[in-house]
């Protein structure tokens, strides 16, 4: 991997540019499901590619193939560069770097059961016992469950020096009960809605989870909504348990701190931001003072890189 990443930066840099990446990527996926009694999906895939990014005549050229051989990167490397050079015709003024210093590192994130260790009838035998114990419930009319496992591994390099091996392995598991009932259908999900709980882990992620003994509770949680009082009226306390705090978090401090949402070319499609490049310009802190003494439990809060800002203007 790390040779096919320097191997795709030396075919472009040596083209003359003003800077340039490459990212080798390799991906190995699980993918199973069961619905019903039954398997719904079950798929593995593997895929590798490279993608070549260049700056050059003040413009940005991409391309990517998954043709690993030499003459494949090679025509990559010249679609990037044909790509930054057809940029000139539109461009307004030209593409400056803010200041970086390279990086070496790799990193794998911790498991401690690779999950493609695992076989895939293991894999559906949990995912139909706990199918089965979901139905067991009389009033549960469908029962879905699934398990997603990802290995991931990208290696990136750029002619700043910078060579960074990053493998992330991802698990994810969870199931849902559906109940149908004069014409309302009712649905809860275990642990989490959405496919389930996915962390950076490994197999031992669903054995943390304990589907088949969570599965009884969640089917008659289903069925019991069907019964259950209106949520009252009126101001109360609200808890947010950690899925939604954290969706919560994705969205209000997440997509703000992207760039392109604070210089207002996201306005058309997904929004603005509340930030500015100025992280303090009509900001107060915690405690309402602007601009004053006490601030660092904001600095702390704002964004100290915003997201997709590698490339500045000389006079921002």
């Amino acid at each position: 991997m790390k040779d096919l990443a320097l191997s795709a930066l030396d075919a472009v840099a040596r083209r003359g540019v003003t800077y340039a990446d490459a990212r080798a990527l390799e991906i190995r996926e699980r993918e199973v499901t069961t619905k019903n009694g039954k398997a719904g999906h079950v798929s593995s895939s593997e895929s590798m590619g490279i993608g070549i990014r260049v700056l050059a005549f003040g413009c940005w050229g991409f391309a990517a193939t998954d043709d690993l051989s030499k003459s494949g990167i090679e025509s990559a490397a010249a679609l990037a560069l044909q790509i930054a050079r057809s940029g000139t015709a539109a461009r307004k003024r030209e593409v400056t770097l803010a200041p970086e210093r390279k990086y070496e590192a790799t990193w794998v994130s911790p498991f401690q059961i690779d999950p493609f260790s695992i076989p895939v009838d293991r894999n559906l035998g949990i995912l139909l016992a706990v199918d089965a114990e979901l139905r067991r419930v009389p009033g549960v009319s469908l029962a879905e469950a699934s398990m997603h496992f990802e290995r991931r591994r990208q290696v990136f390099a750029s002619t700043l020096g910078s060579l960074i091996d990053q493998t992330r392995c991802l698990a994810g598991a969870g199931f849902a009960a559906l109940s149908y009932k004069d014409g309302e259908i009712q649905r809860r999900s275990y642990p989490n809605s959405f496919g389930g709980q996915y962390q950076l882990k490994g197999y031992e992620l669903v054995e943390e989870l304990r589907l088949l003994e969570n599965a009884p509770r969640v089917a008659e949680e289903a069925v019991a909504l069907h019964a259950a009082d209106q949520c009252p009226e009126g101001e109360s306390d609200l808890i947010l348990d950690s899925s939604q705090l954290g969706l919560q978090i994705h969205e209000s401090i997440g997509h703000p701190i992207e760039l392109d949402r604070v210089l207002g070319s996201e306005a058309n499609y997904a929004g603005m931001s509340f930030l500015t490049l100025d992280p303090f310009r009509g900001l107060y802190d915690l405690e309402g003072n602007r601009r004053g003494r006490r601030r660092d439990a904001l600095e702390r809060l704002y964004a100290r890189r915003w997201l997709g800002a590698a490339a500045a203007h000389p006079h921002d």
